[in-house]
């Protein structure tokens, strides 16, 4: 439109024919960066990011967002294994164990001055059928397996018992498989949903060859944790598997809707303190204790007092109380592996 040449130019000519044309393509570009880029980003995010995260891996999806926060770290597994339960390496998202409804008691009774049974009830209650027909139990009296079982675990459905005396361990651990009993709410090979009565598995136990396909750190390291040898640890160690089919009513055991499972394992009076843990992301509504049975004739009165490890709970302010004081500890929120409980005693101050 500025250029006039004093001649007739056929470039001219061209140019003021077609200069509407990277006229309005330039129009629309700069209206596009100004106005609609960030609106249609945004509104594509909306609409198709759901849909896109449905199809990902939800370990995947957590390590992104994980790494674009705090940087790529090997460190952030821990979190997603915290978040996800287990490895957090499950295939698809169906296959998280994920308690939406639980609830644990624990009551102390009492066997001697220097000995007592630790009678745990959990009931889990899962947010979807976790398809699988195996329950696996994990005894151990060493500190560092205690604290990493739970991230290494290859079995969704799984429990992990403590004994801190090792010189107990193994009565505790005999204990322990004579006195587990199992109730399930399962889904058979038809998709129908049924019930299984409280049975008590003989739960097999897992040859010590065998347990680099239970245990991650039994196959490569783990982060800081290098590889471990099951040698090591046949003496702090035992693994048992339960056939939950077996008490299904002679129905095919699809996948586990429900959970309930009550145990008892021999531990010291003198340790001053037993506890529960998450084993998997679960939504705890109520933790209940019971104490009165820890004394027996000739041993000294003790005194109580209830130690939470969670995001929050309606505890009161923390105090020591006789054994009748004890009271129902109303969580009602999510706790992840590493969350719990702990209940501490001592002789009670005269």
């Amino acid at each position: 439109m500025l250029w006039q040449p004093a001649t007739r130019s056929v470039l001219h000519d061209v140019l003021v024919v077609l200069w509407p044309l990277p006229a309005l393509a330039g129009f629309l570009l700069g209206a596009y960066e100004l106005f609609w880029h960030q609106r249609l980003v945004a509104e594509v995010g909306r609409l198709a990011g759901p849909v896109f995260l449905e199809h990902l891996l939800p370990s995947e999806v957590l390590r992104t967002f994980l790494a674009s926060i705090y940087g790529p770290n090997v460190a952030n597994d821990d979190v997603i294994a915290g978040v996800l339960g287990g490895s957090g390496m499950k295939p698809r998202g169906d296959d998280l164990t994920i308690s939406t409804g639980t609830t644990v008691k624990l009551e102390l009774q009492g066997i001697d001055t220097k000995t007592y049974h630790l009678m745990t009830t959990q009931r889990y209650q899962f947010r979807t059928s976790v398809p699988v027909d195996r329950f696996v139990i994990f005894a151990t009296s060493n500190a560092l397996l205690r604290d990493t079982i739970s991230a290494a675990c290859r079995y969704p459905l799984f429990e992990l018992y403590f004994i801190p005396d090792s010189s107990l361990f193994l009565d505790s651990v005999d204990d322990l498989r004579h006195s587990t009993q199992i109730a399930i709410d399962y889904l058979d090979h038809e998709g129908q949903r049924r019930s299984a009565e409280p049975s008590q598995i003989p739960p097999l136990e897992v040859k010590f060859s065998e347990w680099a396909n239970y245990l991650t750190f039994f196959r490569e390291s783990m982060g800081p944790l290098p590889k471990l040898s099951p040698m090591n640890h046949m003496s702090d160690l035992r693994i048992f598997e339960c056939d939950l089919s077996g008490i299904a009513d002679d129905h095919v055991v699809r996948a586990i809707c429900g959970l309930t499972v009550w145990s008892r394992t021999l531990q010291r009076t003198n340790d001053g303190f037993c506890y529960w843990q998450s084993p998997y992301p679960s939504f705890v509504d109520k933790i209940s204790f019971d104490a009165t049975g820890l004394a027996v004739d000739q041993s000294p009165p003790h005194e109580f007092r209830i130690m939470p490890f969670t995001f929050r709970s309606a505890t009161a302010s923390a105090q020591w109380l006789q054994a009748g004081e004890l009271k129902e500890l109303d969580v009602r929120s999510w706790l992840l592996p590493g969350h719990g409980v702990a209940l501490l005693w001592r002789e009670a101050l005269r």
